[in-house]
């Protein structure tokens, strides 16, 4: 049985960003701005912006420059940072960003946290891929106290705090909180020991699409140990998609960048996929495993629905902003999933689909009273032709 959003669903895009290496960076930075101002027009609800420092692919080193930026070119999307390296920074500066943002944003800005992804930046700052998580717990811990209004004092072997306190408290008195979670327990477990948001950055990899619902128990046990409430709505799930007019204009439109992606992801993760020799094969094996929907409209709302069910409900569904089409193919990919996908998850389309099927439904007794009011329109006027006429 297909499982019914029990709200709107909400939709937005989380962009490393990455960029096939060899276009213009420059262009790179300044269209991920752009695109915050293009979903705006659009009527999504948020984009995530993410944090690297190597790999040539993923050229944003601060999310909360990007955010400054967008928020100055845009009225009502929701700005996050998708997300804060925590272990490469002192927590009290991560902290007294996210607060002067939530001012500059007038409430607007959403703090993602998580440990970093690529080994490779997290060696130039000196540290082992072991270190991350346990450094990132740490300091999301500082941050939350703070950001609280507490007068945190705390030292470690990497970072201290002593009488540390903002000036400034947060607009309207609350930041919109989430830690990233792919396939381990870490992410879910954090979110519920502080009552916070899960963006599931893994929800369509298929290990990471069999975790969602034992990590939704995850999330529950914890914030019933420690006395904290969680809601769906404030979990995040990602995939990789694009939308065209049909399956072959989608395939062709990816031959852009999809395979080279996924090339690049194989230098990193270790479940990344083999890739075969045609964008075509690689889309059947995408697509055929649930690990991304490239195609049309409703093979969109398929994915989406799939990720309904699986997980039991929740709250945004976002798009992994990776170039796998050229610019206009992707900015058009939106426009599509705008038009024709979200009106199907977020309530608007259900009453406008009632009013026209009304109106089908009702096609005899429309017609007999039209051509009854048209039949009483014509007596009508040789009436009143006659009465002129005898007048």
């Amino acid at each position: 049985m297909a499982v019914t959003p029990e709200r709107p669903l909400k939709f937005g895009v989380f962009i490393p960003p990455q960029n096939v290496v060899g276009l213009n960076p420059t262009l790179a930075i300044r269209r991920a701005i752009e695109l915050a101002v293009h979903l705006d027009h659009l009527g999504f609800d948020e984009i995530w912006f993410g944090e690297h420092h190597s790999g040539g692919a993923e050229v944003v080193a601060s999310p909360e420059l990007m955010i400054a930026a967008a928020a100055e070119r845009t009225r009502r999307i929701r700005l996050g940072t998708g997300v804060i390296s925590l272990p490469y920074h002192h927590p009290f500066q991560v902290a007294d960003r996210i607060v002067q943002l939530t001012h500059m944003t007038r409430g607007r800005v959403m703090f993602g946290a998580g440990p970093g992804q690529l080994p490779t930046d997290a060696a130039m700052f000196g540290l082992d891929a072991t270190e991350l998580r346990p450094r990132m717990e740490e300091s999301l811990d500082i941050i939350l106290r703070l950001i609280a209004g507490e007068t945190v004092s705390h030292k470690a072997d990497w970072v201290t705090l002593r009488d540390a306190v903002l000036q400034l408290r947060p607009y309207h008195g609350s930041v919109d909180i989430s830690v990233v979670g792919t396939v381990s327990p870490s992410g879910p477990k954090l979110a519920g020991r502080h009552g916070l948001g899960l963006l599931s950055l893994a929800a369509t990899d298929p290990t990471g699409n069999d975790q969602l619902p034992v990590h939704w128990d995850i999330m529950t046990e914890e914030a019933e140990r420690t006395g904290h409430t969680i809601d769906r709505a404030n979990w995040r799930l990602m995939g990789p998609m694009h939308v065209a007019e049909t399956s072959a204009a989608a395939i062709e439109q990816c031959g852009h960048g999809l395979r080279w992606q996924y090339e690049y992801l194989s230098h990193i993760s270790p479940s990344a996929i083999p890739v075969p020799d045609t964008t075509a094969e690689l889309v059947e094996t995408l697509n055929s495993s649930g690990r991304a929907s490239i195609g049309t409209p409703d093979m969109a709302a398929a994915q989406i629905q799939r990720l309904l069910d699986r997980s039991g409900g929740f709250g945004t569904y976002l798009f992994q902003g990776i170039d796998f089409a050229n610019w206009a193919d992707t900015l058009r990919s939106y426009e599509l999933f705008a038009e024709e996908v979200m009106p199907r998850f977020d309530g608007t389309l259900a009453p406008v689909l009632a009013s026209y099927e009304h109106v089908l439904a009702q096609s005899d007794d429309n017609r007999a009273a039209t051509t009854a009011a048209r039949a009483q329109a014509a007596e009508q006027w040789k009436r009143e032709r006659a009465a002129v006429a005898g007048s």
